[in-house]
């Protein structure tokens, strides 16, 4: 279950931190810059003491969590940092900042992570410090302000955990590593083949990590977050946990979930705006039960209901089908519906026909007109034969 993005994770290329400043600024703004780049090259280098000689030496409060915030980083593999101002505002001794954080992780990001930070400077004898640093409009946390990060490197996959158990954090390793190859065998393109995962300590801390309120995702495994593609770019997904309704699952549950989110990291630059949620949940999911061997109703259950009551759907779902805060019994017949739509184009024209389609459809330039287009183009059928023909596969598949 992705943010509405487009990346995907490739090699890695070592770069410096630290950016130039905005144009058309006054001098402190230079300033406020070189700052904010001493503090990102501290961090990288593992210097606590330049980390923090960033940090206004009046703010008290500020300082014990900045240090915090240091040490619960210790183990992570950064490998860049870097602060972009977008805005100053300055009245005398105090400004403030406004700016994109970008970082990221060694040996899985080609591309930065992003989040937005508004920043509080104070000038004390000519030289600006931090006095106050929260997240931006829109902004949300990093794993590393919930507590310190435990590391678990699995083959393919990096977790990084915060209030959680080594042998739980070991096992979900265990579990994106069989998700990768899987999503390798079913997606062939280009991708790192390597997935990050964060674990939270809670639903409410998950939901900080999103910017967003707990109740959203409280019957939510797991949700793949990243950018929006940007021409020439691959900014870094991350799938995130939500601790409470994975850990209630089976070990198939628990696998169905983490290679349903690897197939969104892998198809990341292939899905846009113009994507509907139907077929980029659709195929995740179909790539998730792909080797499963559920059969029938075991693989859409909330459909095959809808079959025996005579309700099946008559069109595709729709992107609002897909919201978190729909009823249980709805969002699962999006998502079956999805992904008994990507499997009609597997077996009726190919896998290889599939891939084709869902990459079509995201080089479409809007939304309009994306699938029609794809499906003329690549399945040389029309949408409404189409839908006909899922809803006699559906009839089929689940009687």
């Amino acid at each position: 279950m992705p943010g509405r993005a487009a990346v995907s994770l490739l090699g890695c290329l070592l770069v410096a931190s630290g950016c130039s400043a905005p144009t058309g600024t006054d001098a402190a703004t230079g300033e406020i810059q070189r700052t904010l780049d001493r503090r990102a090259d501290a961090l990288v280098d593992r210097d606590e003491t330049g980390y923090l000689a960033a940090v206004d030496p009046a703010a008290d409060d500020l300082l014990a969590a900045e240090r915090r915030t240091y040490q619960n980083l210790t183990d992570v593999p950064v490998r860049s940092w870097e602060y972009e101002l977008r805005d100053v505002d300055r009245s005398g001794t105090r400004a403030t900042a406004r700016a994109e954080l970008r970082f990221r992780i060694a040996g899985y990001d080609s591309a930065p992570v992003s989040s937005a930070r508004t920043l509080e400077l104070t000038e004390r004898d000519g030289r600006w410090y931090v006095s106050a640093d929260r997240p931006g409009e829109d902004g949300a946390q990093q794993l590393w302000q919930q507590g310190p990060v435990d590391v678990v490197h699995g083959r393919r996959s990096l977790i990084l955990g915060v209030g959680q158990d080594n042998e739980r954090l070991r096992e979900i390793a265990a579990v994106a590593d069989r998700a990768v190859p899987a999503v390798d065998e079913a997606w062939p393109g280009t991708w790192s083949g390597r997935v990050v995962v964060l674990v939270p300590g809670s639903v409410e801390s998950m939901a900080g990590l999103l910017g967003a309120s707990a109740g959203s995702y409280r019957g939510i495994a797991a949700v793949t977050t990243g950018e929006t593609r940007r021409e020439g770019s691959s900014p870094a997904d991350r799938v995130i946990v939500n601790p409470d309704a994975y850990g209630i699952l089976g070990d198939f549950g628990r696998q169905v979930v983490l290679t349903h989110e690897t197939t969104h990291v892998a198809t990341r630059t292939d899905t846009t705006e113009a994507t509907p949620m139907w077929l980029s949940e659709g195929l995740a999911d179909w790539v998730a039960y792909r080797d499963s061997g559920r059969v029938d109703g075991q693989a859409a259950p909330e459909l095959e209901r809808s079959l025996r009551r005579g309700e099946l759907p008559a069109a595709l779902p729709g992107d609002g089908d897909f919201a978190f805060d729909a009823k249980a019994e709805e969002l699962a017949r999006a998502y079956e519906g999805g992904r008994l739509a990507c499997e009609l184009i597997a077996r009726r024209w190919g896998e290889e026909k599939l891939t084709e389609f869902y990459r079509a459809v995201g080089a479409h330039e809007r939304r309009e007109g994306a699938v029609e287009d794809a499906m003329n183009e690549v399945l040389s059928v029309t949408p409404d034969a189409f839908a006909a023909q899922w809803r006699d596969y559906m009839r089929e598949r689940l009687r």
